[in-house]
């Protein structure tokens, strides 16, 4: 019975609007938005209170930590063990105080035996609860999991929740405090009582609360996603919402919750093979539930012009099936603009017109070619109210392997006789800008920022990985992100989603505008810069700022 309180909690919060109480405001003339990341144990934005949410799913974790022939529930709690073990990882490869060390509280229902291993250490154990150290090593990195070591079948354990020290005060969800002594009298709500109304890490709430608005293409799972049908959607229910490409992804109910805490337009991103019946529902959900003042931003799919990605491909194998063109990338940028115009027509039924939508097709910044395709077919500019790219100066691929010092970086940046200087990318803007006029539909920025990453290196220590990270954190990268900015500000662009929330930096990428959600703001060039962007440069383009912003509410009462 308590399992099912706890989840229909969460559910009916949610569904019922409880959840809306539109807090901020901070970001009613913000120019700029910013991407979310991909949910999982090693994402150092850590967006959610309780750490399972985002935990590595159990069978995910073999052979480490999951062993034998475990069966498990619809939602991925492992229901019988079978002579096996069950085990996850929820910290993994985070600074030093991306979460606060302390005495955690672990919540959980059914019956059987879990131990804590890394950072966690187990301190007290009764029925239904456990509490556990979690402390960075000596190392300075939080790693921290989980094991199931027995279970009963016929009462298993599940509903896991990894609930943080503190709490926050009930008129600020954006700051975490110790305890009641922080708060006024009777104000106090503590992490592991109120967790399921909490729901998001004031840390993160924070963060993101500057920005217009929230793209959520990484939260949502978007690459590789193999989504057809609604039923295939992501639920609350599930044990986790974590796990790799084309598993993982956020409920759209949490995206939605998020958008209405922060006041800021979410950007939601469809699977590229949903169904129409998707759309309409996810349509449907948007409209019932998303804050009024707020205006969906949709984007079919993300970057189907890269093969590199399953959607660069599915999109040329319909394009051909619909016989779009003889070429076969063509016939795809067709499909593209296509589809897109079918989701935003969708869309617009549900919404009774285009009024509250914000339709965006997107393409390739150095590209303009594939721009003027996208646009033109079957007139589909006619249907789109903005044109995106994802703008980023990197110098190149291959120059940047060959950078030996410091200086050789930002050289490789700043120098135009490299095809992705700073100077080259805003001249590609540029170019950009001159189809969207020509069109009609504004230019913004679905992505964009620094790009520097050596895809072919295989270790985070190897060349020249460490330098891209030493130019990450240089003062010098501040200055370059305030040119970056102004220029795409001058030469005409409207909202710019930087990518992205804060991310460690590893082989993948510098992409994090900081390396961890709490990290401070003068140890992160990347984020000053934004932030003294936002403070200089309010909204300049017509409808960016509106005149009302929903106001604190008696959410606690609720």
């Amino acid at each position: 019975m308590r399992e099912l309180f706890v989840r229909a909690s969460v559910v009916c919060v949610l569904l019922l609007g409880g959840f809306s109480s539109g807090w901020a405001h901070y970001n009613l003339d913000a120019a700029l938005g910013t991407n979310t990341n991909e949910v999982s144990e090693m994402d150092s934005s850590v967006p959610f209170v309780d750490l399972f949410r985002a935990t590595l799913p159990f069978e995910d974790a073999r052979p480490w930590l999951t062993k034998g022939e475990v069966q498990y529930d619809a939602d991925g709690w492992p229901v019988d063990l079978r002579g096996g073990q069950a085990g996850t990882r929820f910290l993994a490869n985070l600074p030093a105080n991306t979460v606060p060390d302390g005495a955690y509280t672990v919540l959980f229902d059914g019956e059987g035996d879990m131990t804590y291993a890394n950072d966690a250490k187990l301190i007290t154990h009764a029925p239904g609860k456990d509490t556990i150290q979690i402390s960075a090593g000596a190392d300075a990195m939080l790693n921290a999991t989980l094991l199931i070591t027995r279970t009963n079948p016929q009462n298993p354990l599940r509903n896991i929740r990894i609930l943080p020290p503190g709490g926050i005060c009930e008129d600020d969800p954006f700051k975490r405090v110790t305890g009641e002594g922080d708060c006024a009298a009777g104000s106090y709500r503590a992490f592991s009582e109120h967790y399921a109304k909490i729901l998001f890490n004031p840390d993160y709430l924070n963060f993101m609360k500057d920005f217009k608005v929230i793209r959520f293409m990484n939260m949502g799972g978007i690459t590789q996603s193999p989504v057809e049908t609604w039923e295939q959607r992501s639920r609350l229910t599930q044990a986790t919402w974590g796990g790799k490409e084309g598993q993982r992804g956020a409920p759209l109910e949490i995206m939605v919750e998020l958008a209405n805490r922060l006041n800021a337009h979410p950007w939601l991103v469809i699977p590229h093979a949903a169904d129409d019946d998707f759309v309409t529902q996810y349509a449907r959900y948007v409209r019932q539930y998303l804050n009024p003042d707020l205006k969906p931003h949709l984007e079919y799919s993300n970057e189907t012009w890269n093969t590199l990605f399953l959607q660069g491909n599915y999109v040329r194998e319909q394009g051909v099936l619909r016989g779009l063109d003889s070429n076969a990338d063509r016939a795809g940028y067709r499909y593209y603009s296509e589809r897109s115009v079918e989701i935003f027509k969708l869309w617009e039924n549900v919404f009774g017109g285009k009024q509250r939508l914000v339709r965006i097709l997107s393409g390739w910044t150095i590209n303009p070619e594939l721009t003027q395709l996208i646009l033109t077919h079957r007139d589909a500019y006619r249907h789109a109210d903005a044109f995106a790219i994802g703008p980023y100066f990197f110098g190149g691929h291959e120059e940047i392997r060959r950078v030996k010092t410091l200086d050789d970086v930002f050289q490789l940046l700043t120098d135009p006789q490299y095809r992705y200087s700073l100077r080259k990318v805003l001249d590609y803007i540029g170019e950009q800008k001159t189809l969207a006029d020509k069109y009609k539909v504004a230019l913004i920025a679905y992505e964009g920022g620094q790009g520097l990453v050596d895809f072919k290196t295989s270790d985070n220590n190897a060349h020249p990985n460490p330098l891209l990270y030493a130019a990450n954190r240089d003062s010098r990268m501040a200055a370059l992100y305030g040119e970056f900015l102004t220029g795409w500000k001058a030469a005409g662009g409207q909202l710019f989603a930087h990518y992205s929330s804060p991310r460690t930096y590893q082989k993948y990428g510098t992409w994090g505008t900081k390396e961890y959600i709490t990290q401070a703001t003068e140890d992160a060039p990347k984020y000053q810069a934004i932030l003294a962007f936002m403070r200089t440069n309010p909204c300049w383009w017509a409808g960016c700022s509106t005149d009302t912003f929903m106001s604190y509410t008696d959410f606690w009462k609720r």
